[in-house]
């Protein structure tokens, strides 16, 4: 099972470390490592893996109905609101010297932990399950082939004119783009930006009421979960954009130098090239193209049972790309008050090339208004 093997290779790790104890609450880690998500609630959920021993899942009784038992891979420890959940915790640890805590526990909880651990090095777990989260094995690739199919044809019919523009705002735009997420297999929408004319050059726009109009460019970016087998999250992320009306020179021109940059990163995501040589290279031709200070973020960010996780693909990440990383390439180049543009593909490293996962027509779309 997949779950028994990944805890296997993460007590490899713990061992290679010197981490005694890898404790994971609320975030991806816990789902990853034993399937099944904690709602993060006030009440404690706490995954605890000795390097030396069985695992245990403590969570509170009212949320026990929700676990599926896996007794081949961890034990269940169900707390009552009478009791003190970080006391049960710490008999469950044992003696720990070295404790990996979960990236994403809530500070809470940390605190607690401080106080009943007081000689105990605390290091981020992450360091741990890092590694093996970001090599996709072809169960998750294939995983995250299928969100990333669903949101490509969400993308083609926002390409096609399907989904109606002129004269709604940008929120019920986001609305209906979430919906058809959902239709396509989608369990959650984790966002949804729909980001018309000037407010394209804002990369996180909140889409809001103000009202697409013809002559304008419509940038969405969306994205959101899909359940495997197991019930394990997998994220689908995409961005294309529309232009309502025959679009200006300086807009095509802009995104012809977008298009060729972004396929010439995709291309570059090779297995043993550094994540910010391929950023180098875009960046590169977007800034020869004379739009160098309107590229203003990342090339990309590593995707899988988390909408954002390593590896980044970022001037400075000397990282090398291995077979199973999965990332975005989506450069971008804004111009503040007029317009925004973005293009972007999920791409998984392979051993025979970039694979890329997200097949909606790159072009810049026009549709009449």
């Amino acid at each position: 099972m997949a779950f028994a093997e990944r805890l296997r290779r993460a007590r490899g790790l713990m061992a290679d470390q010197g981490v005694d104890v890898v404790v994971l609450s609320v975030g991806a880690d816990l789902p990853y490592f034993c399937g099944y998500e904690a709602t993060p609630l006030e009440r404690l959920t706490m995954l605890v893996v000795p390097r030396d021993g069985d695992a245990h899942l403590i969570v509170p009784r009212l949320e026990a109905p929700r676990v599926v038992e896996r007794p081949d891979v961890f034990s269940m420890t169900v707390w009552d609101d009478t009791e003190n959940p970080i006391g049960l915790a710490r008999s469950l640890i044992g003696p720990a010297d070295v404790v990996g805590v979960g990236d994403h526990m809530w500070a809470g909880f940390l605190v607690d932990l401080l106080r009943v651990m007081p000689g105990a090095e605390f290091r981020r777990a992450s360091e741990v399950t890092g590694p093996i989260r970001q090599r996709k094995d072809p169960a998750e690739v294939e995983s995250l082939r299928l969100a990333a199919a669903a949101a490509d044809r969400v993308a083609a019919e926002f390409q096609r004119g399907d989904i109606p523009l002129v004269g709604r705002t940008e929120a019920q735009v986001s609305a209906e783009i979430g919906r058809r997420l959902l239709a396509e297999g989608h369990q959650r929408v984790n966002f949804a930006i729909v980001a018309a004319g000037p407010n394209a050059a804002s990369p996180h726009h909140e889409p809001g009421e103000r009202v697409i109009r013809p002559g304008e460019v419509v940038l969405t970016d969306f994205g959101g979960t899909m359940m495997d087998a197991d019930g394990v999250g997998y994220c689908s992320d995409i961005t294309r954009c529309v232009h309502l009306g025959e679009p200006p020179a300086e807009l095509t021109d802009a995104y012809d130098v977008l298009f060729e940059a972004q396929a010439a990163q995709v291309d570059a995501a090779v297995v043993g090239r550094p994540c910010q040589e391929v950023d180098r290279l875009g960046r590169a031709m977007i800034a020869e193209a004379g739009f160098g200070d309107n590229f203003i973020h990342r090339t990309g960010h590593g995707i899988g049972t988390e909408a954002h996780e390593d590896p980044y693909i970022v001037e400075g990440n000397h990282q090398l790309l291995e077979p199973g990383h999965a990332f975005s390439i989506e450069p971008g180049i804004y111009l503040a008050g007029r317009w925004g543009l973005r293009l972007e593909d999920i791409v998984v490293a392979a051993t025979d090339g970039p694979d890329n996962l997200t097949t909606a027509d790159h072009h810049l779309a026009v549709i009449d208004a």
